[in-house]
């Protein structure tokens, strides 16, 4: 049984027991949230699919860890104008385990 979910504008695959990183969340570690915005449950063979969402269908997950991405680097050039810039960033996420989905 997997649930398709939306968080943060990206949608994720969530399985009971597995780990899922999703952009930050205003919750500290080891808190429990209830995810309602579930656009797709599979159980088997029987698929239950949203309009866009499953009404009383919720995704029960933990919060594992907080942490920041791997560094990318941004650089831009503009060639003849002696145009360089190069910038660093690290996006912050969320690890959370799945715990339960309810349909």
């Amino acid at each position: 049984m997997y649930a398709i979910i939306r968080s943060g504008g990206k949608q994720y695959r969530a399985e009971v027991g597995a780990t899922i990183d999703v952009d930050r969340l205003p919750n500290e570690v080891g808190d429990s949230l209830d995810i309602s915005d579930v656009l797709l449950v599979v159980n088997g063979d029987v698929a239950t699919i949203g309009q866009p969402t499953i009404d009383g269908a919720t995704v029960s997950a933990t919060v594992v860890e907080q942490f920041r991405g791997k560094k990318i680097i941004v650089y831009k050039y503009r060639q003849r104008t002696s145009y360089r810039r190069k910038q660093g960033h690290r996006q912050y996420h969320t690890r959370l385990r799945i715990d339960g989905i309810s349909v």
